[in-house]
């Protein structure tokens, strides 16, 4: 086991890296797409969303840091170690089955957005970013490498969408009151739907690995934590300036937004040419992050289970293991020329019954004691088992309409 000690400064300054990773591949498409639908359906009354999900996220991206900083072995060994193979496997397979599910609608986002700026046909460029996806997984150094591109994507996701967001001309009186928790009539899925695009568990169950794949430990939980908060706090900014955009813009139109290349095309007549060409840019830099973000955690954690012990995302099975979640995911793409319905109901349904799973074994290993210093107290595990009673919300509210 890893030394577990704090130190009370950290042995050296550390660049942000892993959290704003996590953060670049939660976002993407359908995050963009529900945020818009909250904005263009409820204006400003579900503001409040986006706050509370990173609340939540933050707590369980805390919880994995902490876990990461004080294991020797990956999220599916560490997982194994506390509670048995078979437990791990079951997270790993289903976190792999959530990534992968999602990833033919990351390659048509890529390809939609592209579509928009450059025109041309939605499934070649798919194919192309697709392929441009797989070459960088090949490249040497390929993790220091995807940190790199993951801070330069967040950066252009920040630029474009709170420019939209102020050219759109928000109302500020409004904007304060939907800060106020509450749940208007008839939009009790899309709630649930849009606090869980900000509130992934699986990546942040995935931060573990981030955190190991750059050598950190225990004594560097201050600087790691300042990163896990900073990454955090842009995915939340990002869902709370698109779902202010859509209700300054599109809500007064009664204009609803079905797809996220919508927003950027709706965008275009109402503040203008460049601000709906600036959303499409965000919008294309949502989808490849998340095409490379998701690929990564889906073949890290499947390499896992055929050899990799170390679940070192550098080394070849992983490489492997991620080309082929990107092919997968760009070849239904190209087949379906448009985000494949099933799928995402499938991946829904594996959420909703193996993210709660995922929650109790976090909770379980970082109030283990050997987590030494870093075991978390009881207000962040009161925090946590508010969370885990969302997650079993959710799987109810998912169940209810499977009924219904």
């Amino acid at each position: 086991m890893a030394n577990t000690t704090v130190d009370a400064t950290p042995r050296r300054r550390l660049a942000l890296g892993p959290a704003l990773v996590t953060a670049a591949l939660v976002f993407g498409p359908g995050s963009i797409t529900t945020a818009s639908s909250l904005g263009a359906s409820f204006s400003y009354r579900l503001l409040w969303i986006p706050v509370i999900a990173t609340v939540l996220m933050l707590c369980f991206v805390d919880l994995s840091v902490r876990i990461g900083l004080t294991s020797d072995k990956g999220p599916v060994g560490t997982v194994a170690a506390h509670t048995s193979r078979i437990v791990a496997v079951l997270v790993a397979i289903g976190s792999v089955l959530i990534v992968s599910s999602f990833q033919a609608g990351n390659s048509v986002g890529t390809g939609a957005a592209a579509n928009v700026l450059f025109a041309g046909d939605t499934k070649l460029w798919a194919g192309i970013f697709t392929a441009a996806a797989i070459a960088f997984v090949w490249l040497p150094g390929f993790y220091g490498k995807l940190e790199k591109l993951m801070v330069g994507i967040i950066a252009v996701m920040l630029v474009a969408f709170v420019i939209t967001a102020i050219v759109s001309r928000p109302d500020p009186a409004a904007l304060v009151a939907g800060l106020m928790p509450i749940i208007p009539t008839g939009s009790e899925a899309m709630v649930v739907g849009a606090v869980a695009t900000t509130f992934s568990i699986v990546g942040a169950f995935y931060q573990i690995q981030l955190v190991r794949q750059r050598g950190w430990g225990a004594g560097d939980y201050r600087a790691a934590r300042r990163d896990a908060i900073s990454g955090t706090l842009i995915l939340g900014t990002l869902s709370f300036v698109i779902i202010l955009a859509a209700a300054a813009a599109l809500h007064p139109q009664g204009i609803a937004v079905k797809s996220p290349a919508d927003m950027a095309n709706i965008l275009t007549p109402t503040v203008g040419q460049w601000a709906g060409v600036l959303f499409a840019l965000g919008l294309w830099s949502a989808a490849f992050s998340s095409l490379l973000g998701n690929a990564t955690i889906g073949g890290g954690l499947l390499s896992a289970m055929f050899g990799n012990a170390g679940e070192d995302v550098n080394n070849r099975l992983a490489k492997i293991c991620i080309t082929a979640v990107l092919v997968v995911g760009g070849v239904v793409a190209i087949i379906f020329g448009g985000i494949p319905v099933q799928l995402i109901l499938t991946a829904q349904a594996i959420t909703v019954f193996i993210a709660p799973l995922i929650g109790i074994v976090l909770v379980w290993i970082a109030r283990h004691r050997s987590r030494g210093d870093l075991r978390i107290g009881w207000p962040q595990t009161v925090l946590a088992v508010v969370g885990l009673v969302f997650l079993f919300f959710l799987a109810a509210t998912y169940i209810q309409r499977l009924i219904a």
